[in-house]
């Protein structure tokens, strides 16, 4: 069996977050891999389907990257990772997730999930969209309730 060389991680900068930052350190150190991070901000339109207002002058989605850049540069130096192993990016997250992991070359994305079912799984959470989607391994590391 070969060993894993670069895994991704998406992370959301909640507690729920770190058991799965800690198993993903936990292979990559068994591996000797390399370990990089994502945090996808979703468009407005996409996370936000409530009525109120926000100041015309106020961009949210500027904001909220914003807001993700500070967390994920604080986390980047929390684990000693690079800062070439940390993206913050807007879109889809299971889009993104899977986009980055092809395009930096993971082998293993692992990331949270709550073990939905039913029609909660029917109506799709990022964890089944990656497993689905994506052309490497993908560990989900349940994060209980």
């Amino acid at each position: 069996m070969e060993t894993y060389q670069h895994i991704l991680v998406p992370v959301e900068f909640t507690p729920d977050n770190e058991p799965v930052i800690e198993r993903a350190g936990e292979i990559a150190a068994l591996n000797d891999a390399r370990l990089s991070l994502i945090h996808v901000v979703e468009p407005v339109g996409m996370a936000y389907a409530g009525e109120v207002p926000f100041p015309e002058d106020f961009d949210v989605e500027r904001y909220a990257g914003e807001q993700a850049e500070l967390q994920m540069e604080q986390l980047r130096q929390r684990l000693g990772l690079p800062e070439s192993a940390c993206h913050v990016v807007t879109g889809s997250p299971k889009h993104e997730i899977v986009r980055l992991a092809k395009e930096r070359g993971a082998d293993l994305i692992v990331l949270g999930s709550h073990g939905r079912h039913g029609l909660q799984l029917l109506l799709g959470s990022t964890a089944n969209g990656v497993l689905h989607l994506a052309e490497c391994d993908v560990l989900a590391v349940r994060i209980k309730a």
